[in-house]
Parts: structure tokens; sequence; C-alpha cells
């Protein structure tokens, strides 16, 4: 701070600070920069202690945000989205010795070929066939890009369900979308930024290890969202406690945390920003999830009439709602828990998706179209798929065992070109013999479309920058517009 004399009569006039002579000289350019500096540091203070902000991506993204409905047990590709009329003309036959071994994890290759129990039709512009199993599916395939020739590594469920979620045959990895969530933060202030929708019999045989943060600090970890009035537990206060006394205490909370900001650890600042993001949700999770709000319309087209479409219509309205508000990944889960409540048919193939089939057709069909007529398919990567297939050979008769070797998953929205089909399997839909993609392929192009680079998404680990990617997977560019 200084004194000075004015020039113009000698008077000595009152002491200036630093800050005034920005705001003077120049005319005031000085203090425009000073703001741009303190906002700077403003934002970087805010970004020490909250590791969920938003992030920009890498480069251009395609889509915002991701919904994965994931089928718990495996459905069988060639009754659904991958027809082999090989099936039925050799149906009862021994496979051709020229295959190879076909075993499955209870079969041993030995059993004969099983005819399709369904009959396909082409539907759309691009005449993609469908089975009848996804009559209100089919009438979006100009909009669905099939990739027919996905593997995996595992004939077992929960190993085989890691790999799709994680990329790993173990259960130690983070999630796919808590990597989304590392990399890309979240764009809503109030909600989580990865939701997960379990089947209410249950959770999938990989367990909850499908939306672990693993080795992530564990604010990327999913939050599950269960059914009934109270989704998200622990949400409400203790009884007693006022929102302005849980807020003040939370001041309190941060302010003594920050007498020590320059000692926190990751963990810290996640559990942080979880006690904050927990508070902002007693006001705004609640609206989320209420459906009364949907019209009737509405519910009638996800199948919330019907009780065979009911439950899981109503996870996918939810789905929609919550990345409408902002939320970055959401997992829906059809089946879990008990055998009867997957797609996990080892006998009674035809009795077993049909009752699979007839829960998530109509709501599934129905979140395409809910999302296009809002504007949100462009930037909603919407993904169908499984952790295997099943073999074209019987077990007990007349299901299907496991098949890792060659299955059928498919993508809309997000900038994915529709009515098309990516890759092959054999005539008999045993094995990928055209383009075959592998589980790091699948999450290199899902990283893609959310514009992050595979290689810079990554992780200090014991020593090791830990992927997604792993040592690298090759993004399927023919799926893009």
């Amino acid at each position: 701070m200084n004194s000075f004399t004015d020039p113009s009569n000698g008077a000595t006039g009152a002491a200036v600070t630093r800050r005034d002579m920005l705001c003077r000289a120049a005319n005031g350019f000085g203090a425009i920069a000073l703001q741009h500096l303190l906002a700077r540091d403003a934002r970087a203070a805010s970004a020490a202690v909250n590791p969920l902000r938003a992030k920009p991506p890498h480069f251009p993204a395609s889509a915002e945000s991701v919904i994965f409905v994931f089928n718990v047990g495996a459905p069988s590709s060639m009754d659904t989205f991958d027809p082999k009329p090989m099936l039925e003309q050799r149906a009862g036959e021994p496979m051709p010795e020229s295959f190879g071994s076909v075993g499955g994890q209870f079969t041993d290759g030995s059993t004969p070929i099983l005819g399709s129990p369904w009959t396909f039709r082409q539907y759309g512009e691009s005449g993609l066939p469908v089975s009848e199993l996804f009559p209100n599916v089919a009438r979006h395939v100009d909009e669905i890009c099939f990739v027919r020739s996905f593997v995996t590594r595992s004939v077992v469920h929960a190993p085989a369900m890691y790999e799709v979620h994680n990329g790993r045959l173990f259960a130690t990895h983070p999630s796919i979308g808590s990597w989304v969530t590392y990399g890309l933060g979240s764009e809503s202030d109030n909600l989580p930024a990865y939701v997960v929708m379990p089947q209410p019999e249950g959770t999938p045989e990989g367990g909850t290890s499908c939306w672990s943060q693993g080795f992530l600090p564990s604010v990327y970890q999913g939050t599950l969202l269960r059914p009934g009035p109270n989704p998200i537990l622990h949400l409400r206060p203790p009884e007693g406690m006022t929102r302005e006394r849980q807020r003040a205490m939370l001041d309190l909370l941060q302010d003594m945390n920050e007498l020590d900001a320059g000692e926190f650890d990751n963990e810290m600042q996640a559990r942080i920003a979880a006690y904050e993001l927990a508070f902002r949700m007693q006001s705004h999770a609640p609206e989320a999830v209420d459906l009364t709000k949907e019209s009737s319309a509405t519910k009638r087209m996800y199948g919330l009439d019907q009780d065979r479409s009911r439950e899981f219509g109503t996870r996918l309205l939810l789905a929609r709602r919550l990345v409408e508000r902002g939320v970055r990944f959401v997992q829906v889960y059809s089946g879990g828990g008990p055998i009867s409540m997957q797609w996990d048919a080892h006998k009674h193939l035809k009795a077993n998706h049909e009752k699979m089939a007839g829960h998530s057709d109509q709501p599934v069909a129905a979140l395409l179209e809910d999302l296009k007529q809002r504007g949100l398919l462009d930037k909603t990567l919407v993904i169908w798929g499984a952790e295997f297939g099943r073999l074209p050979t019987s077990e007990s008769g007349n299901g299907r065992d496991h098949n890792p070797h060659g299955y059928t998953m498919w993508f809309a929205g997000g900038g994915v070109r529709g009515g098309q089909a990516i890759g092959s399997t054999d005539e008999f839909g045993l094995r990928a013999v055209d383009q075959p993609y592998n589980m790091r392929d699948f999450h290199a192009t899902i990283l893609h479309a959310l514009g992050l680079d595979q290689e810079r998404l990554s992780y200090l680990h014991n020593g090791r920058y830990e992927k997604l990617t792993d040592f690298g997977g090759n993004v399927i560019e023919s799926m893009f517009a």
C-alpha cells in the first residue's frame, strides 16, 4: 500500500492498494486478469475436494451417457438375433466332425443339434432378421447395430461376467461404469454418476463385483437402486435431524477437513464428496425416481400395465429419467437370483426364453422409442448384451449349454449407425469366424463413443498404470455413423 501525489495540484492522495492499481490502470484489464486467475484457483481447489467434478472428454464424443441392459445367464444368439437355418436342416444330427470340440460347461459335445423353436422375420428398411421372441425390439432394427461375433474367455458365468464388466476374469478390477465415472466425472451435482438396478430377486452370479470400483477410490462405485418406495438406502436423515442442522454439521466437518487438506488422500476426498452428494440427493433423488409424474401413455408404453413387464419396465423408465437428469452410466439387469429368473436355459429353452423375453421386449423397445422422442437417443448409448451365448447342440434334450466362442450383443444411439450387422459366426452359430471381437474391443468401443482414449484413461495402482483395456483393444469403428 503506497501514497501518491497528484501532479495537477501537488496534493498528497490516499494510499493505493495493489488491487486499486489493477482496477485503475490500463482501463482495468489487470483486474480482468486477476479475476481469471482467482477463478482458476477456485476451480482447482474445488477439484481437490470433489473427485466427481465433470471433466472434458479426450476428444469430441458421440455419446454423453450409457444405459447397459445386461441379460444375466446368457440368451441364445441363434434364437434371438443371429438366425441359423442350418440348425433346422440338421436338427437331431451330431455336429459335423470338422467343427471339432463343441463341449460346454455341462455337455461333452456328443449331444445332437437343437433347432430353434422360433421363426425369424426381416424388419425395417435394413431387412435385418429378428426372432419372434422380440417383436417390439424388431421395430427398431434400423436404429440398432448388431455385433454377432463377440467372444469371452470363460465358459463359467461369474468369470465371464467379470470380463464383460471389468475386462478381467476375476473380480478385483474396476467396472466399466466406474472407469467412465473416473474419466468423465458427473454431469449432475445432485445424483450419482453411476447407477445400478439389479433384478429384485437377487444379484447376478458375479455379485456386486460387477459394479465395483475395484482399486479406484470408492466414490466411483455404482450406486444401487432397489425396488420399492426407498430405492436408495440410508438416504433419509436420522429422526430429529433437520436439514439446517445437517447442513451446519457438514459445513463444520468441511471446515475441519480443510485444516489438513494438504494431507488428504484420494480415499478421504472421495468420502467428503460422498457426504456432500448424499446431502444433495436427499432433496433431488426422490423426484428423480418418482414415476407419478409420468403420463399414463408413457407407463403403458413401458409395459407398466402388464404383470409380466411391469417390474422391468419400471426400471428402464427410471433409467431414462436418470440419464435425462445427468446420470452418466446406468446398468440395468434382466435376470438375477434364482435360475428360474435368468436366461440360463440349460433345459426348457422355449419356456425360459419366452418368459424372459416377455418381461423385457416391450420395455427395451419403449426405452429406445422414448429416448428418441425426447431427443436423448443421439447422446445416449444403449447396449444390450450378456456374458456369452449358447451352444447349437442340445442339453437335457430341450436346452442349450454355455458358449463363449461367438455371440451377439447390440448397440443403439450415441452415434451408432443402425440398421447393420457386424461380424458373424459359422453356419451353426458355434464360433465367431468373421471379425471376432473380444472384451477389450468391446470396452475400447464404449470408451471411444464417450470421447475417452483407452490409452490415456489410466490409474496408478501397485506401481503399474492400470487401464480398462489392459494392453489395448480395437475400436469397432464401422459401428459409428
